[in-house]
């Protein structure tokens, strides 16, 4: 390992320098820097070239449990504590999750019960959707997101963008769903109890697309714990260290980050580490 720092350190200090520090000798340095590499060691080197490739391309957010699944998948044959173990020595580690405590029931709504009742699973596709929206800061203003997701495979089938935070906001995520992916006989879209979730242009939405409401008890985010969770991942791993100069800025890179990372690539432990898309196209073909 005395070799390895000074060959990694060699264009900051002097050779001879570290090697009398560490206690090696300088001819050994170069003896053993001259020798070919071993199989083993060749084999090391392009894991933490996998491992590297794939913390990079999700934008160095993915833990260990996720690049192995990545490297796995590339062909490379090793085991879990490996990864950690280079990842660690390589200085690779994701941004860890803010956790908040869940806070005790609330209230329910005057507007629809909260049938969903922490029921996340459905025996046809597209039968339940969950809505929340979020606020990004930008030296114009905020920025409001609306979502909508599937919660069977956790893929966003709708969202929208806009200045204001007023009922059309949260009006036109669902009906980008519905454009999408088409509406079940029979689908439940669950939300909290905002105010743009319970006016009456929303509902009136609803009404007229034959989709039935349902809303989780006041200051409950249990009852919706699969949205707040992707709302968390994406500010976690993109929106919450950035700085947005213009809500254009914002809203490309949100887009960046749901229908380009998110959707397609980044795999979700409640999938099988599979991503969204990918276990719907599993799921379509059992």
């Amino acid at each position: 390992m005395s070799f390895v720092f000074v060959a990694r350190h060699r264009h900051i200090w002097p050779v001879s320098w570290m090697c009398e520090v560490l206690g090696v000798s300088r001819s050994g340095f170069h003896a053993w820097l001259k020798r070919p590499i071993s199989d083993r060691a060749a084999y090391y080197a392009k894991l933490v070239r996998a491992i590297d490739k794939s913390f990079r391309a999700s934008d160095r957010t993915y833990g260990a449990r996720r690049v192995w699944r990545d490297v796995l998948e590339d062909g490379l044959s090793c085991g879990l504590h490996r990864i950690e173990r280079l990842m660690r020595e390589n200085a690779m580690r994701a941004r860890p999750r803010w956790r908040g405590k869940p806070k005790d029931d609330g209230e329910r709504s005057v507007i629809a019960d909260n049938i969903l009742a922490r029921d996340f699973e459905a025996d046809r596709p597209n039968q339940k959707w969950l809505a929340d929206f979020t606020d990004i800061w930008t030296a114009e203003g905020w920025l409001y997101v609306a979502v909508v997701l599937y919660p069977v495979s956790r893929r966003i089938v709708g969202w929208s963008m806009k200045a204001d935070r007023d009922a059309a906001l949260v009006m036109d995520a669902p009906m980008m769903a519905v454009w999408r992916r088409s509406k079940a006989d029979t689908l439940l879209h669950h939300s909290d109890q905002g105010s743009q979730y319970t006016s009456g242009q929303f509902q009136r939405l609803l009404l007229d697309h034959g989709i039935t409401c349902s809303t989780s008890r006041a200051g409950n985010v249990r009852e919706n714990s699969a949205m707040e969770s992707f709302l968390l991942s994406m500010k976690t791993e993109r929106t919450a260290r950035k700085v947005y100069w213009t809500r254009d800025t914002a809203r490309a890179d949100v887009f960046d980050y749901i229908e380009r990372l998110y959707n397609p690539k980044r795999r979700h432990s409640k999938l099988g580490y599979l991503s969204p898309m990918a276990f719907e196209a599993r799921a379509m073909k059992t």
